[in-house]
């Protein structure tokens, strides 16, 4: 992306989110981590934890009630890390796309 050229193929939306990651096919614990900006197609986020370009994701974004003038919205979703790369404070930065999402209740994303 040295170009310039952009390569994204929806409008990005910063939002700093809460979003819980699980690694796909892994057993173990959920990740907390933020969002930095959100589309329909992908999203970027910041975690404390390495991941690998290509490792299949699943997780869950809560979108707030500030954002959807009701209750808060979870939104479960399988992604691919395309990007990964260091930032300044530790944490990874992770760039992946959403392959698939679906709109699940409060209480069951809590579970």
């Amino acid at each position: 992306m040295g170009d310039g050229a952009e390569r994204r193929e929806a409008r990005r939306f910063t939002m700093r989110l809460p979003i819980r990651v699980l690694r796909r096919g892994a057993k173990g614990r959920e990740l907390d981590a933020q969002t930095r900006d959100v589309s329909y197609r992908g999203l970027y986020f910041l975690a404390e934890a390495n991941f690998e370009i290509g490792s299949e994701i699943e997780f869950v974004i809560t979108l707030p009630q500030q954002v959807t003038q009701s209750s808060d919205v979870n939104i479960r979703c399988l992604g691919e890390v395309v990007r990964v790369e260091p930032t300044e404070n530790g944490r990874a930065g992770i760039a992946a796309k959403i392959a698939r999402y679906e709109f699940i209740p409060a209480a069951a994303s809590a579970a």
